[in-house]
């Protein structure tokens, strides 16, 4: 195919660079969950005189008991739910291309190699030369 024109080294460069950004997601989700958690157990119940009955929420962090949670804890306990649900999916699918295109570039350099090997292996063949006036015919080149 003469469309290709993949350079190896060039796309193992961008792949380590999407890996350490890949990373790098990873500490902001952790972070951003941890101040989501941090919003929520601050925000309150909304009710005054501390008096609630409602929905409990917790814990918190680890240790901690479980704290009643109003509407400004309960939102970002949803918004929170459905965010770990896209980051997870943003995880897979970043690590997903990734691999994938590590061994396709290591398929096209596989492929690359083999038709440089076929190619030599032709070049090596014993050839038959009829030169004129010596062996069987005018110069055939059987």
């Amino acid at each position: 195919m003469t469309g290709w024109d993949i350079d190896p080294v060039g796309v193992r460069a961008m792949l380590t660079m999407t890996g350490e950004a890949g990373g790098d997601l990873e500490k902001a989700a952790t972070s951003m969950m941890k101040d989501l958690m941090s919003a929520a157990s601050s925000a309150g119940t909304a009710v005054p005189g501390g008096q609630f009955s409602g929905p409990m929420v917790g814990p918190v962090a680890q240790g901690q008991s479980r704290v009643p949670t109003g509407p400004v804890a309960a939102a970002l306990a949803q918004y929170l739910s459905e965010r770990q649900k896209k980051l997870a999916f943003m995880a897979k699918r970043t690590a997903n291309s990734v691999r994938g295109a590590a061994e396709a570039t290591s398929a096209y350099v596989h492929g690359d190699l083999h038709m440089a090997e076929e190619a030599q292996r032709a070049a090596l063949k014993t050839v038959k030369v009829d030169v004129p006036g010596q062996g069987q015919g005018q110069g055939g080149g059987k």
